[in-house]
């Protein structure tokens, strides 16, 4: 009895146990104005936008592609927080894309788009996605589909000055006026504009560890990424640490440059903890993993198990609400 009196006393002080205070907050808060930057909420105004509206309808509507089954919407879910749990998506072909689909919010804010940095923002890469997880043979054949389905009236009060105002060009900027609505600030921009309340002490702690063991280096701005290109394994080959089944060559893929094997564009960390799973691949499940492997093949850092849980405890305040208007329209059209 006199052992588990003691067991049982020895738990109870550590759950009473203070929690220890974490870094001071002005001078980290300064710290991280300096190497991050703040998202701010999207004006209600840029939502109602005919552009906007309309892209909305196109973003989620699964009658404009070659099987009547696929939506941009098909690869960006809600309940993934616009990513895709699949490690890579399946398009209106039923074929495996190449590459993990990367998370919709915020990202027409990056430098460039997808893995390899090869689409310069949102209306390239939706016009591409026409012939690509759309699954039509050329982009122009959009127009006929969509006139088919009775989107020539929006197309006419969203592009008034567009003569052919149906057509592949103003679909894709349908989509990305759309895109570029779907914001998610978090608490770390509270924390950013001066709410000391708004990250927790571990969560600090978190912030400060991120910064100290250099994440920060390539994980920066106000997406904490997304703004670079940087090689994946800069002092350890990637897939030995992630066990991925074949190696990716990255950018060289798409440039056939030699100086851009293996390089590939520095994901944004906004939301991180809610878009598994991890990497270009999708090989890898928990966000413990991906920290721990980060620091193995970027920074060539062993970290210890408390840094990892504290940079994952940082990470998840960076998630934000759903927007409200990220979900199917009344009707289409």
């Amino acid at each position: 009895m006199k052992t588990l009196a003691t067991t049982l006393a020895l738990l109870l002080a550590a759950c009473a146990a203070p929690v220890p205070p974490g870094p001071p907050v002005a001078p980290l808060r300064e710290q991280a104005r300096a190497l991050f930057g703040v998202v701010k909420p999207v004006d209600p105004a840029e939502v109602q936008a005919p552009a906007a509206t309309l892209g909305r309808a196109l973003f989620w509507d699964t009658r404009l592609s070659l099987d009547g089954k696929t939506a941009c919407a098909s690869c960006h879910s809600r309940d993934d927080h616009s990513a895709d749990r699949r490690r890579v998506s399946i398009n209106a072909k039923g074929e495996p894309t190449t590459l993990h689909s990367q998370p919709m919010f915020m990202a027409q804010d990056q430098a460039v788009l997808r893995w390899y940095g090869d689409r310069r923002d949102g209306a390239h890469q939706a016009e591409r996605s026409i012939s690509g997880s759309m699954g039509f043979a050329a982009a122009d054949a959009i127009g006929s589909t969509l006139k088919q389905h009775g989107y020539e009236p929006a197309f006419r009060a969203a592009f008034p000055d567009v003569a052919e105002p149906v057509g592949a060009a103003t679909y894709a900027r349908a989509l990305q006026a759309y895109q570029r609505t779907l914001r998610t600030p978090s608490r770390f921009d509270a924390f950013l504009q001066g709410d000391d309340q708004a990250l927790s002490a571990r969560e600090r702690t978190g912030l400060q560890t991120f910064i100290a063991t250099g994440c920060a280096g390539c994980h920066n701005g106000a997406l904490l990424g997304g703004n670079a290109m940087q090689k994946f394994g800069l002092v350890k080959d990637y897939w030995l640490a992630t066990g991925s089944p074949k190696p990716d060559l990255g950018r060289f893929n798409a440039t056939k440059q030699e100086g851009d094997k293996y390089v590939f564009r520095v994901a944004m960390l906004r939301n991180i903890a809610k878009t598994a799973p991890y990497f270009h691949d999708g090989s890898v499940e928990r966000l413990e993993d991906a920290v721990r492997i980060m620091g193995e093949v970027q920074l060539g850092r062993t970290l210890a198990a408390q840094e990892i849980d504290d940079i994952v405890a940082f990470l998840r305040s960076l998630t934000g609400e759903l927007p409200g208007h990220y979900g199917p329209p009344a009707r289409f059209n």
